[in-house]
């Protein structure tokens, strides 16, 4: 402002020559480069951090992508042993496990009124009770564990300034998705295919009226719960290791596009064979044909394409279902 007042004015240099206005207004042009360097220079300052901050953001990333892979791998254990429909109830922050035997005889009371007990399992012993119940409850304080290594060190973060414009918008993502994985209201609003919800589906009596029905959960809600458990995992690896292992500029040629490629559709089958392997758990269709490669002595099973309408087949048919798991791990 002042030094547009000055172009206005006659200006006085020494011995009391006029400076001419062209003087003033490279002046002013002069301050107004200087101060719009200045800005910029902030504005870098608020996006670039310091080595140190960028590689803790980046071990706190890949230490929570080792979290998420440790409870794939305990769900995938909780499941083998048949341990998940234990536990018939969820409170948000978990609870202690039962200190007592009477504490134990009244869980194992609960466990007496849903269809696993009824139909399955009449005549479990407590010890076996104990087994799986300590199993399913390992699997969900663990989840419970990720989201406080998560949740913690992100707030610390934040405060002190160690994310950057791009993490500011991911972190929030990042934490939804570990709430969906457990929050039972949240998972029914976005269409009941998350963790608890999952497990309500192997506790309703109406889902095992059939003859032959087999309590367990919906394969559809088991393949939801580990494929946004997947998701969370790569987003997590893939930001951890932009902040360890920056990625270089380099030139685009039709052989980087091709690599490039390559890698995306690799990736794409190994994610489709793993979620695939949660309709074969759900269905335990991995018992259906017990040989390999054929199945029933065939390539191509006569079963197949049992179930009407046809693409039922592909999600609720246990032969196709491990048919298709066999032929995506073979790619």
């Amino acid at each position: 402002m002042i030094l547009s007042k000055l172009c206005t004015l006659p200006a006085y240099g020494l011995g009391g020559k006029y400076m001419s206005l062209q003087f003033v207004n490279s002046l002013k042009g002069g301050v107004a480069r200087a101060l719009r360097q200045a800005s910029s220079s902030a504005a870098s300052t608020t996006t670039e951090l310091a080595p140190s901050a960028r590689k803790a953001v980046g071990y706190w990333l890949m230490g929570c992508t080792g979290m998420v892979f440790g409870a794939v791998m305990l769900g995938g254990v909780t499941r083998l042993t048949e341990s998940g429909l234990s536990m018939v109830d969820w409170k948000l922050l978990g609870r202690s496990w039962p200190q007592s035997e009477i504490e134990w005889q009244a869980e194992l009371e609960k466990y007496r009124h849903y269809p696993e007990f009824q139909l399955k399992n009449k005549d479990i012993t407590m010890s076996d009770f104990k087994f799986i119940w300590l199993m399913e409850y390992g699997h969900r304080m663990w989840g419970r564990l990720i989201g406080a290594t998560f949740a913690l060190p992100a707030i610390y973060f934040w405060t002190k300034g160690y994310f950057t414009k791009s993490m500011r918008r991911r972190v929030p993502i990042f934490g939804s998705l570990i709430l969906l994985q457990a929050s039972e209201r949240t998972s029914a609003v976005l269409m009941g295919l998350m963790g608890w919800y999952m497990v309500k589906s192997g506790l309703d009596h109406k889902n095992f009226e059939g003859p032959s029905d087999v309590p367990r959960v919906s394969q559809y809600r088991l393949a939801a719960h580990l494929g946004a458990a997947l998701v969370l995992a790569t987003l997590f690896l893939y930001n951890g290791l932009d902040h360890l292992i920056p990625a270089q500029v380099v030139k685009v040629t039709s052989s980087v596009r091709r690599v490039r490629i390559m890698a995306h559709v690799c990736k794409g089958f190994i994610f489709l064979a793993a979620f695939s392997g949660a309709f074969v758990a759900g269905l335990d269709a991995g018992l259906t044909y017990n040989e390999f490669p054929l199945m029933g002595g065939r390539l191509v099973p006569t079963d197949l394409l049992a179930y009407e309408p046809k693409l039922s087949n592909v999600t609720e048919n246990p032969t196709t279902v491990q048919f298709n798991h066999r032929m995506l791990m073979l790619d």
